[in-house]
């Protein structure tokens, strides 16, 4: 089976952080998913890349070897990609991108950072509004592009989207929760715990939408629509809650550790993409943009 980029890049941010975990935050997929990309990788190869340990993991000699060569082929590609309007084409302009919250705290900095390196033409006008007012912008022609929930999408017909990753929505829970040694999660469960709901992003009708469908409700002692403070009082012991991958960190910024489980009942993932008007030419900026986030994050392979 031949390698792919997804695979490239799951060994090279492993390589580089030393930690399995810190990848997948970095990647914004499982831990499970980056396990898998590299030992596809290494089975392909036929050689051990990486070695694990208590502390991490850290390189083997092959895989030293190859992570030179890993880099070099990325560089290759993303050289090959930054002009998709035409080979000697240096883009310029104006790019008016909305961002939604949790976008704009948990996803864009270092994609920006990255455009910015590849595109230095390109002028990057950084909005952050809720999805309402975003998909009204995208609507009036005042902003040309946004990365949003697209799975929160309201105006599917005037808008067109494209989900870049889907992050997985999982329960957090402080480290010595009796939830931990049970052989399965249920949201019938959960329902019996404290519970400390997100609203920032429309975060509490996502959910209420999936307790509906089991026809349960859960027991919140606590809503605020900061993700810091859901961290910090679940891994406190004050709740537990529902948040996708993409926010989760396994420490509190007192210290303390998060854990997180799956539930055996289907909860929708938060899907992250491109949103812009229906019927409106993307400009120069905005092909290019969405070309390089559609690289970056493994759609192309």
């Amino acid at each position: 089976m031949p390698l792919t980029l997804k695979q490239l890049r799951y060994f090279i941010a492993a390589a580089e952080t030393g930690q399995i975990s810190h990848a997948a935050m970095e990647m914004n997929i499982s831990q499970s998913a980056v396990t898998a990309g590299i030992q596809g990788l290494e089975a392909d190869l036929g050689v051990k890349l990486l070695t694990r340990g208590a502390q991490g993991v850290a390189v083997t000699p092959e895989g030293a070897r190859f992570l030179s060569r890993a880099r070099g082929i990325m560089a290759a590609v993303e050289d090959a990609t930054r002009s998709p309007l035409g080979e000697g084409t240096r883009v310029t302009g104006r790019l008016r991108l909305g961002v939604t919250y949790t976008v704009a705290g948990y996803f864009m900095a270092r994609h920006y950072a990255a455009f910015r390196r590849s595109y230095p033409g390109v002028t990057l006008d950084l909005s952050e509004q809720p999805r309402a007012a975003i998909e009204t912008a995208l609507v009036s022609g005042s902003l040309d592009l946004a990365v949003m929930l697209t799975s929160n999408l309201g105006n599917a017909e005037e808008l067109e989207a494209e989900t870049l990753f889907r992050s997985r929505r999982r329960l957090w829970l402080p480290s010595d929760h009796p939830l931990l040694a049970a052989a399965e999660v249920s949201l019938h469960d959960v329902a019996r715990e404290p519970y400390i709901m997100l609203t920032v992003d429309e975060a509490s009708r996502t959910a209420g939408r999936y307790w509906e469908a089991h026809r349960l409700t859960p027991e919140v002692v606590f809503t605020t629509s900061s993700v810091e403070a859901v961290r910090s009082m679940v891994a406190a012991g004050m709740g537990v809650t529902i948040l996708s991958d993409m926010v989760y960190r396994p420490w509190s910024l007192e210290g303390q550790r998060i854990e997180q489980r799956m539930v055996v009942q289907p909860v929708p993932s938060m899907d992250v993409g491109l949103s812009w008007a229906r019927g409106r030419p993307l400009t120069g900026p905005a092909q290019v943009f969405r070309a390089f986030l559609s690289l970056t994050l493994g759609s192309g392979g």
